[in-house]
């Protein structure tokens, strides 16, 4: 529908914090592919390729990196070495405003991913999202996140107006969160119900991973893959 010869809309794929293409296993001793290579190679296999590639990353050696790496696998991409809220202008700029789009949105930490990256690329009315929530992050630097609010006023606007912080840490992190996903809501795109708790090997908690789609069918598709018990829901 989206991709010739069917149809000229195109199908991206983006990333705004997208590494150097591999990851080393801590603790293992060997590489493995990082996200942008998986999508690039999964697009491959499946016989229906992107037809744009977006990949973004401050460090300029990541990026080097990574453009060698798609090169390598004989692909072509666009390349960004800039702040991930300056290359989502130029990304969004370039994409065509009636394809199907999906980002991926993997930051470290929470002050990298300011809520306006997420409402520009919802801008674009089938733009699907894959987005990591530190909750390492959240849980490590909660109470000084609450006092000085830099952070948090960034990634999402009005929670000090939204949010008892007098309460315990838990119930905080899970109001604050709550706002979060109201906010998605309000520009037209919902996250799905299913939102998968990536854990440690030990237990520890680190991120959520919460999709967003404008359309049912999007959700649907997240809800039957995805792998989430009693204990992995956020709500």
């Amino acid at each position: 529908m989206f991709l010739p010869p069917k149809g000229t809309g195109g199908a991206a794929y983006i990333e705004l914090f997208s590494g150097p293409g591999r990851s080393l296993v801590e603790g293992a001793g060997y590489f493995i592919d990082g996200s942008p290579l998986v999508a690039f190679k999964a697009a491959q296999l499946s016989g229906t390729k992107f037809s744009e590639l977006h990949f973004n990353d401050l460090d300029s050696e990541n990026i080097d990196a990574l453009r060698q790496r798609i090169a390598q696998l004989g692909g072509a991409a666009q390349f960004y070495n800039e702040a991930a809220s300056t290359a989502v202008d130029r990304i969004t700029y370039a994409l065509n405003p009636t394809g199907l789009h999906f980002a991926f949105l993997d930051p470290y930490n929470l002050e990298s991913l300011p809520f306006s990256i997420i409402q520009k690329l919802a801008t674009l009315s089938r733009m699907d999202m894959l987005i990591h929530v530190s909750i390492f992050d959240l849980q490590r630097n909660l109470r000084r996140y609450l006092n000085e609010r830099r952070v948090l006023d960034s990634f999402m606007p009005g929670w000090h107006d939204a949010v008892d912080v007098n309460r315990g840490d838990q119930a905080v992190r899970t109001a604050l969160l709550r706002h979060w996903l109201g906010l998605i809501k309000g520009l037209g795109t919902t996250p799905a119900d299913g939102i998968e708790l990536v854990s440690a090997t030990g237990g520890q908690r680190l991120y959520w991973l919460v999709f967003v789609s404008a359309h049912p069918l999007g959700r649907k598709l997240w809800n039957d893959i995805s792998n989430v018990n009693n204990q992995g829901r956020l709500l």
